[in-house]
């Protein structure tokens, strides 16, 4: 069990709300961590403003220790949250199918003329604008690799993927870790694998990689 004293902030993806992070938030809080679900407008405000807002959060804690754990877009926020605000309580982060370099499909979308669907979330976010991670935060990036999403509809997606985002889009520069699930992009939020690697992660700043070759971690 983690200190009573370990807050997680979850923050959900493009088009969702905080209620989407529960099951891997009640999975989290069997871990032995508090956890509080940030819910935002994914469309209709840019993920710098959303970014605002969640910083306004962080500074109601009282909690000594704050990691996030951010599906898709919501990664791209805690992106700007870590740019904007650098006097943050100490803490690890995970993303979870985030496109940090850039989504293929919200090109595509905006390609066809259908950028409208994607709202502000493409303002230094989902088109690779979004600032650099920061040195001194160590970041963990977890991707998907069952092809089974959105992303084979509009297009096809190079690579492995997880339905919505390839495996490629999900690395970033001064990132501590990777690891690869076979989970789809929506099907991550749900599945026992993930929260047991987003643990592993928050508690020692690595992924553990496991010897069943079924978890199908190996991405590269």
């Amino acid at each position: 069990m983690v200190s009573e004293r370990e807050m997680i902030i979850l923050v959900h993806g493009l088009y969702l709300r905080g209620w989407c992070m529960r099951p891997l938030a009640k999975r989290l809080r069997r871990a032995g961590y508090d956890t509080l679900l940030f819910s935002y407008p994914s469309v209709r405000r840019a993920p710098l403003d959303n970014a605002r807002a969640l910083a306004e959060v962080v500074q109601t804690l009282t909690t000594v220790v704050v990691h996030f754990v951010a599906h898709s877009l919501g990664g791209i926020v805690v992106r700007h949250l870590f740019e904007r605000f650098p006097s943050l309580p100490p803490g690890r982060v995970v993303t979870l199918g985030t496109p940090h370099r850039g989504s293929h499909t919200a090109h595509t979308l905006r390609t066809r003329g259908l950028g409208c669907l994607l709202g502000r979330s493409i303002e230094q976010g989902l088109l690779d604008e979004s600032p650099p991670w920061p040195a001194g935060w160590e970041l963990g990036s977890l991707a998907g690799t069952l092809n089974i999403g959105l992303g084979r509809l509009v297009g096809d997606m190079r690579g492995p993927a997880d339905g919505t985002v390839a495996v490629a889009e999900t690395r970033l520069a001064g990132m501590a870790d990777h690891i690869c699930l076979p989970v789809s992009h929506t099907g991550m939020l749900l599945a026992p694998t993930v929260a047991a690697q987003v643990c592993a992660f928050l508690a020692t700043g690595h992924f553990q990689r496991p010897l069943d070759s079924e978890w199908g971690w190996q991405c590269d």
